[in-house]
This record gives structure tokens, C-alpha cells and sequence, in this order.
């Protein structure tokens, strides 16, 4: 499932910064929910927390993901389902073979080649040994004030409620038979 709203009121958009997703792992009818208000540059940020909680899944272990890949301690399910996310999304070895540095342009054109966030490629390229860890946390901090900018010049978005309600509804589904 993915949402980023509270129900169907768009003026309480779910905050990234208090989850990102969660997983409730069940014999019967597993779930996966995605924060779909995260990530308004990209879809990124969402694939990663797919993958993070289909981990979870694959592990049997429900949780709420607030996806810190920053972290070096906490609780090993999150690190280890952030490992297994950022493993399947950017494989160590095709990471260390198209590394050239860790400038902007780098961490973009790394950011297309793997679609995911720079903040994954930092992350990434730190655990594949890339980077020294003081280097990465300044680049990380660097990197958030960056993206920070970006979404607050980004500007509100988005469309009419409205409109855009029956195509997300069959109207078939919502009349009934025969309407």
C-alpha cells in the first residue's frame, strides 16, 4: 500500500520525518505500507523503503521504518533491513567498478545509474569502504541541507483533489450496479 495522506484528506499529508513505512508480517496476509509523501523529488526514497520493509517481510519481523541509513547503531533489524534495501538496490561490487569520486556530479550520476537517493549512494559507498567515515558524515550533512533547499524552493505541487478523486475510485465501483 501506498499514502500520503491521513484518509482521503489531502491537507493532512503524512510527515517522513516521523515513518517513512511499515510492515506487519503475517502467515496469511502480509502488508507493506509506504509513506507516498516522502520523497516529492523522486520515487527514490520509496523504493528504498519498499525494499526495506519487504525485508522486514523476508525476516518475519513487523516494524514502523523511520529508514535512517545516517546510523550506525540501533536496532539490528532496521540496520539489517537497511543493508539488505541498500544491497539489492546498489550492489557493492557494480558500485566500487562505477565509482569515481564523491563530488555533485558524481553522486547524481550515481543517483541515475542506480535510481536511488545520493543520501543511499553516500551511504553505500561508505560501507563498500569509499569512504573514511568523517568524510561520509560531512558529505551526508552536506547532502541534507542540500535536498532541504531544494524542497523548500520546491513550492506546493500537486493537482485537484477533485478531479483527480474518480480516477482513483471506478466510479463503476463507487455507483454501484446497473449506475
Amino acid at each position: 500500500m501506498i499514502n500520503g495522506v491521513v484518509g482521503g484528506n489531502t491537507r493532512r499529508k503524512l510527515d517522513p520525518k516521523e515513518f517513512r513505512g511499515f510492515s506487519i508480517a503475517d502467515a496469511i496476509a502480509p502488508l507493506v505500507f509506504v509513506n507516498g509523501a516522502d520523497g516529492t523529488e523522486s520515487k527514490a526514497p520509496q523504493v528504498f523503503t519498499l525494499i526495506h520493509e519487504l525485508a522486514h517481510i523476508w525476516a518475519g519481523d513487523s516494524g514502523i521504518s523511520s529508514a535512517d541509513i545516517e546510523a550506525r547503531q540501533g536496532e539490528q533489524a532496521e540496520l539489517w533491513a537497511n543493508q539488505v534495501a541498500a544491497e539489492v538496490l546498489v550492489p557493492a561490487d557494480d558500485l566500487r567498478k562505477a565509482w569515481r569520486g564523491a563530488d555533485l556530479d558524481e553522486l547524481s550520476r550515481l543517483r541515475r545509474t542506480f535510481s536511488v537517493s545520493t543520501l543511499v549512494i553516500l551511504n553505500r559507498a561508505f560501507n563498500a569502504g569509499l569512504l573514511e567515515w568523517s568524510d561520509y558524515q560531512q558529505r551526508y550533512g552536506a547532502e541534507m541541507e542540500r535536498i532541504g533547499a531544494q524542497t523548500q524552493d520546491g513550492g506546493a505541487g500537486g493537482g485537484n483533489f477533485y478531479k483527480v478523486q474518480p480516477y482513483k475510485v471506478s466510479r463503476k465501483l463507487v455507483r454501484g450496479r446497473g449506475g
